[in-house]
C-alpha cells in the first residue's frame, strides 16, 4: 500500500481504536461515580468550548444553515446512547447491535432521500436481522427482544448513527467546522439534557463532585474524541465510502479484543455467529459503493 493511501487508512484505524477502546474509560469513570451521561456531558461541552476558541467562525454557518440543528440533535443521541449502553452492557454485544447502522441507512435514505433499495440491499438488511435475532433471541429470552436497557441504547444509537450519516450526505455543501461544531455541540447538549431529565427522574444517581477521582480520564477522553474526529475528517476526505466503511468495521475488533481479553464481555456462539452476519452485511454494504476516490 503506498504512502499516500496508507496515512489515510491509518487515520481512519485510530479513530476506530478511540472508539472502540472508550468503554474502558467511560466504566472507569462509572466507577468513580460518574455516571456516562454526565462524562458524556462533561466531555463534550470541553470538546464544543475548544472548538469555539479555535473556529469562532463556525457559528456563524450554524446560523445561515439552521437545518445543522437535526445534525446536532441525531449526532447528540447517538453518543447518549452509545456511550450509555458500552458503559453498562456487555461491550461486544452492544457494539454489534450498534453496526446494524447499514440496514438503518438503507431505510432512512429510502425514506429521506427517495433511494429505493435494490434487492440485493434488501437480503443485506435480511442476513443482519437474522444476526441480530441470533444475538438477542436466546432460548430463556421471550419475545419481544431486545430486554435490556443496554441492548435498546445500542439499537436506537445505531439508528441515529445511520441519521447523522443521511444528514451529513444532505448538509455536505456546509462549511466542516460548523459541521464539527454542530457533532460536538450536540454531544453535550443531548447528554446535559438527559442526563439532568433522568437525575430528576430518579433513574441515575446524582453527579459526583469529585473532580480529582475522574478529571485526568475525562480530560484523556476530550482529546482522544477530538483526535480521533480530526483522523475521521482526514481518512474519509481522501479515500472513498466502501474502504472507509471496511476500516471503520475495525472497531468491532478493538472492542472485542479488549473487553473479552480483559473478562467484562463473554464471546457464545450466538454472538460470534449473530456477530459475524452483521458484520458480513455491513462489509457488503461498503463493497457495493460505487464512489470514486476523493482528492
Amino acid at each position: 500500500m503506498s504512502t499516500p493511501r496508507l496515512l489515510p487508512v491509518a487515520a481512519l484505524a485510530l479513530n476506530a481504536l478511540v472508539w472502540g477502546l472508550s468503554w474502558w474509560p467511560l466504566r472507569t469513570l462509572h466507577a468513580a461515580g460518574l455516571h456516562p451521561l454526565w462524562t458524556t456531558a462533561c466531555v463534550f461541552t470541553t470538546a464544543w468550548v475548544g472548538i469555539t476558541l479555535w473556529r469562532p467562525q463556525a457559528w456563524r454557518g450554524l446560523k445561515q444553515h439552521p437545518e445543522l440543528w437535526w445534525l446536532l440533535v441525531a449526532s447528540g443521541l447517538t453518543n447518549v446512547g452509545f456511550n450509555w449502553a458500552v458503559t453498562t452492557g456487555d461491550v461486544v454485544r452492544v457494539v454489534l447491535l450498534f453496526y446494524l447502522m447499514p440496514t438503518w441507512s438503507l431505510l432512512l435514505a429510502w425514506w429521506l432521500l427517495g433511494e429505493r433499495p435494490q434487492p440485493a440491499a434488501l437480503a443485506r438488511m435480511g442476513l443482519a436481522l437474522a444476526g441480530v435475532v441470533l444475538v438477542l433471541k436466546t432460548p430463556e429470552v421471550d419475545w419481544p427482544v431486545p430486554q435490556s436497557l443496554p441492548d435498546v441504547l445500542a439499537l436506537l444509537a445505531g439508528l441515529c448513527f445511520a441519521l447523522t450519516n443521511v444528514l451529513l450526505l444532505r448538509l455536505q455543501h456546509t462549511p466542516e467546522d460548523s459541521r464539527m461544531l454542530a457533532m460536538f455541540g450536540g454531544g453535550a447538549m443531548m447528554a446535559l439534557l438527559c442526563a439532568v431529565a433522568a437525575q430528576t427522574g430518579g433513574w441515575i444517581p446524582a453527579l459526583v463532585w469529585d473532580v480529582g477521582a475522574w478529571w485526568p480520564w475525562a480530560l484523556l477522553l476530550t482529546l482522544a474524541f477530538l483526535l480521533g474526529n480530526l483522523a475521521l475528517q482526514y481518512g474519509a476526505a481522501r479515500l472513498n465510502a466502501h474502504t472507509t466503511a471496511m476500516v471503520m468495521l475495525s472497531e468491532v475488533v478493538f472492542a472485542s479484543a479488549s473487553s473479552v481479553s480483559l473478562g467484562v464481555s463473554t464471546l457464545t456462539w450466538r454472538i460470534a455467529l449473530g456477530g459475524g452476519l452483521i458484520v458480513l452485511a455491513a462489509l457488503l454494504a461498503s463493497q457495493s459503493s460505487a464512489d470514486t476516490p476523493k482528492p
